[in-house]
């Protein structure tokens, strides 16, 4: 079997590319960027043009009458609504936008100035400057604004082309007249008195400037009407010179505003919804698209099997990417508004987990199978021994640390295998390979961690309260008394008591404590600061000796400033923490001492946060 080629590799004149611009047959997915260029970018590129160079290959994609995507059309064309193109552009909207409004809108360019303030240009060709071999091309290319008078920083002129016989008197060439020329050298030639150096001087011009851009062809790479949106979508991502990351969300975007559905709008008003929950607010439209593709696919999936389809035969059930792209409009609208509510049952479910906010949040990718189990679940998932085992197959994925990588194969699985579970199925996968090591808790040093921020929840969920105040860290005292992670044994005291660095940070040595509670810590020895403490607050010490129970702390340890006997003991009881949490138990092994002064951070974006402290 020959090759398949589903591309062709057409070169374009300027001139025709940008006529089909004007004229709608050339439009933009309703997924690509606006338009960004700045001035620098635009001369440059109109410099390049004027003297033959390469400016890149554009890629476009031919339409048929079943388009996938809905057509815009790009920054400056006019045409009848309702005008359907022949090709989308894919790549070079930069550059084919740049190139009409600078040369065939007859519009001023809106753009941008080196400190980036919005400014319309019209672009000149300095005539002489061109034919000057010493002369940068791109110091012969200038824009105008809008009224064509360049002005001082006191507004006086001191470039004035607002009329056709000052650009003759100047020798500045319109960049909007290079495909119409024959008028504008008539009447060049006329305001000369028809002087002949002025003629052979625009001949010249006219040979080694203007042909240039009468006969410059831009290469292209046009993708066959029958190409699927998933390789759109890849392509797209490949080539993208603005580096700028092609989402499904936008691709979908564009193909449901096909049927006249705006689904950034609705987006936008969901979320607007969701992000009351602080939990929420890091929620993104791909994840909620995810949640609706598993459920989707889960539906299809049964209803095969319940109409006598073969398992191995039956559709599968996913969210990856060619998933999400198979994704109807109907779909959509036939789950959003209840994986919504998944969404916020989601956000309580967090709350009971003593989680409140999205910066404590273990995995947010974990939201997108969890809101697929409540919205497939509805009421099934409020009684306890369903919560239960929720709650266990989301302790399993954060101590197991199984949602940091490629997780869609596991979200598919979830979805299945928690609803199996809890109408009386097995464990599922997650739940069977979470595996935590004691050697971990010495890792654990920063809230990039999942399982920091899930270790730190299921202190608070133990009762934690302030050193104090006595009160018990819950969510409305979380936000009002600006509650965070502190340590212990503060780290000025492991410093000069010769506590390595990376045992002192650990997660072993620190607790959920107040701002206000943590200034009263200061850098002191426990012996020094709690009795501080307790003489500030009037707590007597059998008090306190119950509230650093409440962290799981040994208190004797702690008065005696016994930093290794406290820490063995809190992380026995913080593994303990974890098996119940997971519902097993954790590979008792023996851990390698860290050499002194190395932090084993789990991944270079922690590494730099401890930097930044």
């Amino acid at each position: 079997m020959g090759a398949i080629k589903q591309f062709q590799s057409p070169d374009y004149l300027l001139s025709d590319l940008l006529q089909r611009v004007s004229d709608g047959r050339i439009q933009l997915p309703d997924f690509q960027r606006e338009w960004v260029w700045d001035e620098e970018h635009i001369i440059g590129l109109l410099a390049s043009v004027s003297m033959s160079y390469p400016v890149g290959a554009i890629m476009m994609l031919e339409t048929d009458d079943h388009q996938q995507f809905r057509p815009i059309a790009l920054e400056g064309a006019i045409f009848p609504e309702g005008t359907r193109p022949e090709q989308l552009v894919l790549d070079g909207q930069q550059r084919l936008t740049s190139l009409f409004l600078s040369i065939k809108s007859g519009r001023p360019v809106p753009t941008k100035d080196a400190k980036k303030k919005p400014i319309r240009r019209y672009y000149y060709l300095d005539i002489a400057k061109c034919l000057d071999d010493s002369v940068d091309r791109e110091e012969a290319i200038f824009g105008v604004p809008e009224d064509r008078v360049l002005r001082d920083f006191r507004g006086q002129p001191i470039v004035d082309l607002s009329t056709r016989e000052a650009e003759f008197e100047l020798g500045a060439f319109p960049v909007s007249e290079v495909f119409d020329v024959a008028a504008w050298r008539r009447d060049y030639q006329k305001h000369h008195g028809y002087d002949p150096e002025k003629i052979r001087q625009f001949d010249e011009f006219e040979a080694e400037v203007i042909e240039r851009f009468k006969q410059y062809q831009v290469p292209a790479i046009v993708l066959t009407k029958e190409t699927p949106k998933e390789a759109v979508c890849q392509v797209f991502e490949k080539v993208n010179t603005g580096g700028v990351v092609l989402t499904v969300f936008e691709l979908l975007t564009a193909t449901f505003a096909i049927d006249n559905f705006r689904l950034r709008n609705d987006w936008q008003k969901r979320f607007g919804e969701l992000k009351k929950h602080r939990v929420l607010s890091k929620i993104e439209g791909t994840d909620f698209i995810q949640s609706i593709t598993l459920l989707t696919s889960y539906h299809r999936r049964k209803d095969a099997l319940a109409a006598g389809v073969p398992e191995n035969s039956a559709p599968g059930v996913g969210c990856k990417r060619k998933d999400m792209l198979k994704l109807r409009l109907d779909d959509y609208q036939a789950w959003a508004d209840k994986v919504q509510e998944a969404y916020v049952r989601c956000a309580l479910f967090m709350h009971e987990q003593h989680i409140y906010d999205a910066r404590d949040v273990p995995y947010r990718t974990q939201f997108v199978p969890m809101a697929a189990i409540f919205a497939e679940l509805g009421h099934e998932a409020d009684t306890d021994g369903a919560r239960r085992k929720i709650a266990r197959w989301f302790w399993s994925g954060v101590f197991g640390e199984l949602y940091g990588g490629t997780i869609e194969s596991r979200f598919a699985k979830d979805l299945p295998e928690v609803v199996a579970w809890i109408r009386g199925g097995d464990e599922p996968t997650t739940v069977k390979d979470a595996m935590f090591s004691p050697g971990r808790l010495l890792t654990m040093r920063t809230r990039q961690s999942a399982a920091y921020k899930g270790l730190s929840a299921l202190l608070l969920a133990e009762g934690s309260l302030d050193l104090r105040t006595g009160a018990k860290i819950e969510l409305h005292s979380y936000f009002d008394e600006s509650v965070d992670i502190h340590h212990l044994f503060p780290q000025a005291w492991c410093r000069a008591n010769g506590i390595e660095p990376g045992v002192c940070d650990s997660i072993v040595n620190k607790a959920v404590l107040t701002a206000r509670t943590n200034r009263m810590i200061g850098g002191s020895a426990p012996s020094e600061y709690l009795p501080r403490m307790e003489k500030s607050a009037g707590i007597p010490s059998e008090r306190m000796d119950e509230l650093l129970a409440s962290h799981l702390v040994d208190a004797r340890a702690m008065r005696a400033d016994d930093f290794h006997e406290f820490f063995e003991a809190r992380k026995q009881a913080m593994l303990s923490l974890i098996e119940r949490a997971i519902g097993k138990p954790v590979i008792q092994e023996a851990v390698a001492e860290e050499p002194n002064g190395v932090t084993d951070f789990e991944d270079e974006s922690e590494a730099e946060f401890m930097e930044d402290l």
